[in-house]
C-alpha cells in the first residue's frame, strides 16, 4: 500500500490541492484510493464527497478522529493523508508512523522559503526519516515559470535539504476541477495534459521511494 503524507508548516501553500490531485490521479489509474483530512477546513473531505458519485471515487476519511486508522479499508491500495495546516515538526511525527512518503509544498516566495526552511531542519531530524524510513519530497508549487521571482525561488529550493521532485505551474483549472470533485488527470484537453506532465517527475518519484 502506497501511503503519503502531505504537510507544510506554512498555510496557503496548497497541499489539499496537492492531496486530492495525487488521490484523484491513483482513483483514476484504477487503484482503491483514500484520502485522510485531519485539517479542521476539512477541504480535502469535502472533496471527496463531491467525487463520490463518479466512476473513479475517492474514500474520504475524517483524520480528526483518533479512530481514522481503523476505517482504513483493507483493500486500500493507496492512501493520502492530508495533514492540519501549519503543522508541526514534532506533529509530522506521529503522522510519519502511518506513512512512507512525506510531500512538502513550497511557494515560490521569500517570505515561504524562510518559514520553510527551519520546519526542514527539524523534518530531517525525526526518527523516521533519519533512518530512512521516510523518504521527503519538495513540490514547488504555483509556479509562474515566466518570472524572475519563480525562477529564483526554484533555484534556492534545489539548495535545500532534500531533494525537489515536483515544479507544478498555477493554473485556475485547480480551482475549477475542484469545485467539481475533480482533478486535472479527469480532463483530456492539450491545456490540461501539460498540466499533467507536471507532474511525471513527482509521480516517478514516488514510485522509487515508496
Amino acid at each position: 500500500m502506497l501511503k503519503v503524507l502531505v504537510a507544510s508548516s506554512k498555510g496557503g501553500a496548497g497541499k489539499s490541492t496537492i492531496a486530492t490531485n495525487l488521490a484523484a490521479h491513483y482513483a483514476v489509474g484504477g487503484k482503491n484510493t483514500v484520502l485522510v483530512d485531519a485539517d479542521r477546513q476539512g477541504s480535502s473531505l469535502h472533496w471527496s464527497e463531491r467525487r463520490a458519485l463518479q466512476a473513479d471515487p475517492v474514500l474520504g476519511i475524517a483524520g480528526l478522529r483518533r479512530d481514522w486508522a481503523r476505517q482504513v479499508p483493507a483493500d486500500a491500495e493507496c492512501v493520502v493523508i492530508d495533514t492540519p495546516a501549519g503543522i508541526r515538526a514534532s506533529e509530522v511525527a506521529e503522522w510519519l508512523e502511518y506513512a512512507d512518503v512525506l510531500l512538502v509544498p513550497i511557494l515560490p516566495s521569500a517570505i515561504d522559503l524562510e518559514a520553510t526552511a527551519p520546519f526542514l531542519a527539524e523534518v530531517a531530524d525525526l526518527a523516521r526519516v533519519r533512518k530512512g524510513k521516510a523518504a521527503v519530497g519538495l513540490i514547488a508549487n504555483r509556479l509562474k515559470p515566466w518570472t524572475n521571482a519563480s525562477q529564483a525561488a526554484v533555484e534556492e529550493m534545489q539548495g535545500l535539504s532534500f531533494p525537489l521532485v515536483a515544479q507544478l505551474r498555477d493554473t485556475q483549472g485547480y480551482v475549477l476541477a475542484n469545485a467539481l470533485g475533480k482533478s486535472i488527470f479527469d480532463y483530456h484537453s492539450e491545456q490540461v495534459r501539460s498540466h499533467q506532465e507536471d507532474w511525471s517527475r513527482l509521480l516517478r518519484w514516488l514510485r522509487k521511494s515508496a
